[in-house]
């Protein structure tokens, strides 16, 4: 069983930037795929990025890419959420999510992850 907390949400202005991290319990944290998902009021929640065991893929939804980050430091089992020219469609509650340790790839759907967290508010408003 893998135990996920998220920290580093906030306001922020228009512009700014954000770090998100997610603290993993419970488990061995290098063999779990990562992700990060968000939902915002009255929509579904949405895949943002994910990352392999090893860091080494990291795809993103095409909203975020090229201003946000995910990175994970199996050391410290913790996963990150560099967040970047933020704008306020990308308000929402971010969540971290796990897979179980059978799969090595990302996916994109929130019904591919076993474990989530309980969120973290990202508000962006001037």
């Amino acid at each position: 069983q893998v135990q996920l907390v998220e920290s580093g949400g906030g306001l922020v202005q228009p512009g700014g930037s954000l770090r998100l991290s997610c603290t993993a319990s419970g488990s061995i944290f290098s063999s779990n795929v990562m992700g990060w998902f968000r939902q915002a009021p009255g929509k579904e929640r949405e895949f943002v990025a994910g990352i392999t065991r090893s860091g080494v893929n990291t795809p993103y939804a095409d909203s975020v890419k090229g201003r946000f980050t995910i990175s994970r430091d199996n050391g410290k089992n913790t996963v990150y959420l560099q967040m970047t020219s933020l704008k306020p469609e990308d308000t929402a509650v971010y969540y971290c999510a796990g897979r179980r340790n059978v799969y090595i790839s990302v996916s994109v759907a929130t019904t591919g992850y076993d474990y989530w967290g309980q969120g973290t508010q990202v508000t962006v408003s001037s």
